[in-house]
């Protein structure tokens, strides 16, 4: 997956990756998993093709078995590279030969597999032609939480991508917004994330005024003037391990109401960081912050999840939403950003990472939660 730069792990960090995804596939009852290119892959091995083509390239992990990756022969100098490659079989194939027969001896001829989101469906379908006795489930409908608990090395590397994007704000708000296009300061945005470090840029929301209330409005060439509320949100990939942080600053001097609006979410946004401790179900943190903007009557204007999980992708499970009955483990990193979205006038989001720790949580993000003025 081009633009994300593996994190510096050993081979035995992604021996250990790998034994273990294969014995979680073995418990819930899969003959095996099939990892595409994409987060998974460079999580799993430390190997991002350099361009993801036609060609198949798949990892294939089963209990009691040597990893295999199976990659095209002109890129099997790039793979034999990757930090994980020392604790992998490679099996190159070349133009010609039929991928999938060459994938199928290593599987069998039946059997129920995990396969990245992510793959082509044409690699999906080739793979059951050649087996037709085999059947697939989703990575994330099979093994959800594959990535969501860090260990100490990612956990780090989660907080220095957090530190950059808390640096980006600060500068940020000290260039002028008044009379510049939401496209010129979400522009400021991404150069600050790329000079504190982020190799990719995932997205950078500068919603103003009434744009505000459109949770994941593009940044466009409306300007902005005095008297805006203006949501920022903003993140990307550090060391392969990504940021996302909102906050909400105004031009000049706020309205009573803007004021009181932006206080309630700061409210809504602390109460889910304090429901955050290991055995509490992911559904609590969304239930305790929509609890303080449902109590003051502003509920359905809240119209997303309270969060969503972090890592080598800017998002992933878990989710903080009702329903999800999963409980929080130590090393499990997300977002807490409840919102308020009034249509046709302003909306206001404050948003951290948090991973959660023995007894309760850590914000991965500390920048000032109060309203900030900007010119």
């Amino acid at each position: 997956m081009t633009g994300i730069a593996p994190a510096p792990f050993t081979a035995d960090t992604y021996r250990a990756r790998m034994e273990r995804a294969a014995r979680t596939a073995a418990d819930v009852g899969l003959a095996g998993l099939l990892v595409a290119p994409g987060p998974d892959l460079v999580w799993l091995t430390g190997y991002a093709p350099p361009a993801v083509t036609e060609r198949l390239t798949l990892l294939v992990l089963a209990a009691g078995r040597t990893p295999t990756l199976v990659v095209p022969t002109l890129e099997a100098p790039d793979a034999a590279k990757a930090a994980g490659a020392p604790v992998l079989t490679l099996r190159d194939w070349t133009d010609g030969v039929d991928p999938y027969a060459a994938t199928a001896d290593l599987l069998g001829v039946s059997g129920r597999f995990g396969i990245s989101d992510n793959a082509w469906a044409m690699h999906l379908l080739g793979l059951q032609q050649a087996m037709p006795g085999t059947s697939y489930a989703s990575l994330t409908e099979a093994l959800p939480m594959l990535r969501a608990v860090k260990d100490g090395a990612e956990l780090e590397l989660m907080a220095a991508a957090g530190a950059a994007a808390d640096a980006t704000f600060e500068e940020i708000r000290k260039v002028p917004f008044s009379g510049r296009r939401e496209s010129e300061v979400a522009a400021d945005l991404a150069e600050l994330l790329r000079r504190f470090g982020h190799s990719q840029v995932d997205f950078t929301i500068v919603a103003s005024g009434p744009n505000g209330a459109n949770p994941h409005h593009e940044a466009g060439d409306r300007v902005l003037r005095h008297g805006d509320m203006v949501v920022l949100d903003f993140g990307g990939l550090r060391d392969g391990y990504g940021s996302d942080t909102s906050r909400t600053v105004h031009v000049g001097e706020p309205t009573d109401e803007e004021r009181r609006v932006h206080d309630l979410v700061r409210e809504a946004q602390e109460a889910g960081v304090r429901a955050v401790r290991p055995g509490v179900a992911c559904q609590e943190v969304d239930r305790a912050a929509r609890a303080v903007i449902t109590d003051a009557g502003y509920g359905e204007y809240f119209i997303h999840r309270t969060g969503h999980g972090i890592g080598v992708t800017t998002h992933e499970p878990p989710y903080m939403i009702e329903g999800e009955e999963l409980p929080l483990v130590p090393g499990m990193c997300f977002s807490v950003e409840p919102g308020v979205y009034l249509p046709g006038r302003f909306g206001v989001r404050i948003e951290d990472i948090v991973a959660v720790t023995e007894d309760g949580a850590r914000r991965l993000n500390d920048t000032t939660r109060e309203l900030v003025i900007v010119d």
